[in-house]
């Protein structure tokens, strides 16, 4: 436990969580991860024409990776934002980093509306959509981790996995929304408007989104974890912050972060950006059949998505992470088996296959993540460790349309399944069980005060179990040494 001095924790030590403010905090954070996920959505249902208008003289496969390629590229300057908006976040506050990355990332998503196709301006248009979807990736490289810190803070220790299942949830919708938005639109305009000037629509709509999700950070308060770290900082803590020190003293913490970073998003990204292009270019359904596929995968997701958090307060994060890895592993080829049958009911029920075992690792990455550092480097660490290891989601997409255009082999996706849930099995035996427990170097958190009472009792009789431990250790030690001594009495 995280204590300012030597004395015993008590009562007071244990902070109450207020209600309202972990409502405002919870909403912002989740309308700030739905902006991030509405221009995946908008971007992943709209890539097909956007190879088309930025990239109009190469053949369709080679359209499509493109058109991928651009959004896989700006994953690889996501880890330079999460190291500069962390390290920031973990000195000024989460709050404000968060309000300058949600002005970049909406900006950015914005801007992509306004760039003009390749038959007006030529080379310069992909250009500069490259360079608006960079900008995209450096704000996002502070925004994901940024709202999981502020959740995990925000949250009693005892609901800490049912309140971070809430920003993925977020993500959901916002996926939903933009995807959705281009199936409307795609149904209500002619395939010549939708090309022409449509598609661009859903991304100008991002500035207005934007600015309300930036109001509700500016107006909410820093998480009281944090205060607490800004009245407590001393001069060890920027010791304690060298890079060499946080890996070597988190080594093993990393590694499992990164685990959890790349099967819990290449899942996510193969399921949700690649699998719309994959059914319409692929498989040859309609593109919006494809669409409302995913759409409908996606709303039952984000019903079973707070069921799992709830569930892992209750019996830990450790066995849904197994499970989902498990089910990856041996079912993701089966499930494309079903994907390939041509027929739709089995179609949807593969999809919905994959999208459950995915929501093992989205209902409760949030609330596993934050718990591995202590609130001085929570943030900056998060950031790192999560847009290093995510830039392979990142490019997951565009690798598996290149793996399956090259050998022709429809299975590709679930091959790179099974090898992320191969990588989730071996995380999830390895990681520490989290729930219930407080964050990493910090005093438990009550949602009241009965909560808080309870959480002292368990404190207490944890250090008594520690207490008996070592107890055992010091007798153990004193027979190992009177035997000794019986074999060698000049020892004594």
């Amino acid at each position: 436990m995280a204590q300012s001095n030597n004395k015993p924790l008590d009562i007071d030590d244990i902070p109450i969580i207020n209600d309202n403010q972990l409502k405002k905090a919870t909403w912002a954070s989740a309308f700030s991860n739905a902006i991030e996920w509405y221009d995946f959505g908008v971007y992943s249902f709209v890539a097909y024409i956007i190879g088309q208008v930025f990239f109009p003289h190469v053949s369709p496969s080679v359209q499509i990776i493109a058109a991928l390629s651009t959004f896989s590229i700006p994953f690889f300057v996501r880890p330079l934002g999460g190291i500069i908006f962390g390290l920031i976040g973990d000195n000024i506050g989460r709050q404000k980093v968060l309000s300058i990355t949600l002005v970049i990332m909406s900006l950015s998503t914005f801007c992509i509306g306004l760039i003009p196709t390749y038959d007006t301006i030529g080379i310069t248009s992909p250009v500069l959509l490259l360079i608006v979807k960079l900008a995209q990736g450096f704000s996002i490289g502070g925004e994901y981790s940024g709202s999981a810190t502020v959740v995990a803070e925000y949250s009693p220790d005892r609901k800490r996995g049912f309140i971070g299942g809430w920003l993925d949830f977020g993500s959901m919708v916002g996926f939903i929304i933009g995807a959705g938005l281009v199936v409307f639109l795609s149904m209500l305009l002619s395939q010549s408007a939708l090309f022409s000037w449509g598609w661009r629509i859903p991304f100008l709509i991002a500035l207005p989104l934007g600015i309300i999700s930036f109001i509700l950070h500016h107006i909410s308060e820093e998480t009281p974890t944090f205060q607490q770290h800004l009245e407590a900082r001393e001069s060890q803590d920027k010791a304690e912050s060298t890079l060499k020190k946080v890996v070597g003293k988190y080594w093993q913490h990393i590694l499992i972060c990164a685990g959890l970073v790349i099967v819990t998003n290449v899942s996510f990204y193969l399921l949700l950006t690649y699998m719309p292009s994959y059914l319409a270019h692929n498989l040859n359904y309609d593109t919006e059949q494809g669409l409302l596929i995913i759409i409908a995968i996606m709303v039952g997701m984000l019903i079973i998505q707070p069921i799992i958090g709830l569930l892992s307060d209750k019996v830990g994060r450790r066995p849904f992470i197994l499970i989902g890895s498990i089910g990856l592993l041996l079912l993701s080829y089966p499930a494309f088996m079903l994907i390939n049958s041509q027929q739709i009911p089995l179609v949807f029920l593969g999809v919905f296959i994959l999208a459950m075992f995915i929501n093992c690792f989205t209902g409760i990455i949030t609330s596993i993540l934050p718990a591995m550092f202590p609130t001085n480097i929570r943030y900056s660490a998060i950031a790192s460790i999560f847009n290093v290891a995510i830039i392979i989601a990142g490019v997951t997409p565009t690798f598996v349309a290149w793996l399956v255009e090259s050998t022709g082999n429809l299975y590709m996706p679930a091959y790179n399944l099974m090898l992320a849930g191969f990588i989730g099995v071996i995380t999830g035996l390895a990681m520490h069980e989290t729930a219930n427990k407080p964050l990493h170097g910090t005093n438990p958190t009550a949602a009241n005060r009965d909560e808080a009472q309870s959480l002292l009792s368990e404190h207490f009789d944890s250090i008594e179990e520690e207490v008996e431990d070592i107890d055992e250790q010091i007798e153990a030690l004193q027979n190992k040494r009177q035997e000794l001594v019986d074999q060698h009495p000049k020892l004594d």
